[in-house]
């Protein structure tokens, strides 16, 4: 193995999964850290931790354990995958654990730079953007678990660390590698280890070659000659499919608005959760039992009923509730033959990969950016983050998980 990654949710694994399998490399998403040794025919490993909004010192475990087995399987290079949105609360956990991953491989001058061009991910004087607004002006002010109300990545990152964090700005990536490295060395004198650098479009991200989706490294490995070449193929799965969503993203309530008007949906409330009246197998059982190619069942919501359930319940009840019961009811909807599973948003996906208890998964073509098909044996599925896909992703991830690109 070359190239170990290691991603704080599963979608997001997903996505530097399918940036890495679409210039060649051998990629494996494994479903936590695993207890064996890789293949040896992997070249990039992706360890897919759901490590997003759990304590920071049970992230930092965690990453360094996944760190420790990926140091173990010959890993040259090292990468932490975090969301594009840099999801994260004031006190971590992107700080804590990019802190402990850089002390225990002694590293320095690392690059932050949580950019996706092709998603509208930008970075300006250290601003990060949703298209054509500032992170803190998007869909992510209201998000339940990480609402992101600072645009600032300087600033929002230096709240979670005793590191310096530093900044190369966009007119010093435009003219090149060497004033780039320059500029990390000055940094890196100033005793700023975290280095936030601009970026705005893909060339940019090949210049500085850090960014989270790793846009360069499979390059610089075959030009070393250690790439076998060939990220192997991938066939889709027929059968029965069924789509849970759990985010409330502006982007997913618009994809389940379109859905609704044209399959069966259900709507699951989470007080009818929490109280016992919505179970897991009520919800599965409605899903199996609709003559419906694709049937719905979600609690995505909007910010105001979200933070209204939150108050009555309890942030963490009512994710944890939530969570449990789309992990119960992926594991029934495949014992009742479902063969192609679409998910949305960072934690539902986390959720029901644990609940279906896959190790690895084999990562397929792209069905939007940042969202490939990934298979595990005769299962296929689509892991979505929640800010990710267009208005029919949800018919369009279908297609994909059955028929390949």
């Amino acid at each position: 193995m070359l190239l170990g990654c290691i991603g704080d949710d599963f979608t997001g694994s997903s996505d530097i999964g399918n940036t890495l399998a679409k210039q060649d490399m051998r990629v494996t998403q494994y479903c936590g850290v695993p207890t064996a040794p890789a293949d040896a025919s992997v070249e990039a490993g992706v360890v897919a931790l759901k490590s997003r909004t759990i304590p920071a010192a049970e992230a930092v475990a965690q990453s360094l354990a996944a760190l420790d087995w990926l140091r173990a399987q010959g890993c040259r290079q090292f990468l932490f995958k975090y969301c594009s949105t840099f999801d994260s609360t004031p006190e971590g956990n992107i700080g804590p654990v990019a802190e402990a991953l850089a002390a225990a491989l002694g590293a320095t001058r690392v690059i932050v730079c949580p950019v996706f061009p092709a998603a509208g991910r930008t970075l300006f004087q250290g601003h990060l953007f949703v298209s054509d607004r500032l992170l803190s002006e998007s869909g992510m002010r209201d998000h339940p678990l990480t609402p992101m109300t600072d645009a600032d990545i300087r600033r929002w990152l230096g709240r979670q660390t005793a590191l310096g964090v530093g900044h190369v700005p966009l007119a010093t990536v435009f003219d090149g590698p060497g004033a780039i490295r320059a500029a990390l060395d000055a940094e890196d004198a100033a005793g700023r280890a975290l280095i936030v650098v601009d970026a705005v479009r893909d060339e940019d991200l090949r210049v500085t070659g850090g960014s989270g989706l790793a846009l360069s490294l499979p390059e610089n490995f075959r030009r070393r000659g250690l790439l076998a070449g060939g990220g192997g193929g991938w066939t889709g799965v027929p059968g029965r499919a069924a789509v849970l969503s759990g985010s409330c993203s502006v982007a997913t309530r618009g994809q389940v608005e379109a859905h609704r008007a044209g399959h069966a949906a259900l709507e699951i409330d989470v007080d009818a959760v929490i109280a016992g009246e919505t179970t897991a197998a009520g919800v599965a059982g409605w899903l199996l039992a609709q003559n419906d190619d694709l049937p719905l069942a979600y609690s995505s919501a909007d910010p105001d009923r979200v933070r209204a359930a939150q108050e009555r319940h309890g942030r963490e009840a009512s994710a944890a509730a939530i969570e449990a019961l789309f992990a119960e009811t992926a594991r029934r909807l495949v014992a009742g033959g479902v063969r192609r599973l679409v998910t949305a948003g960072g934690e539902t996906s986390g959720a029901v990969v644990e609940g279906l208890g896959l190790e690895a998964l084999e990562i397929g073509p792209e069905i939007d950016p940042g969202v490939p098909a990934v298979r595990s044996g005769d299962l296929a599925l689509a892991l979505k983050s929640g800010n990710f896909g267009r208005r029919g992703f949800f018919d369009e991830a279908a297609r994909v998980l059955a028929e390949g690109a």
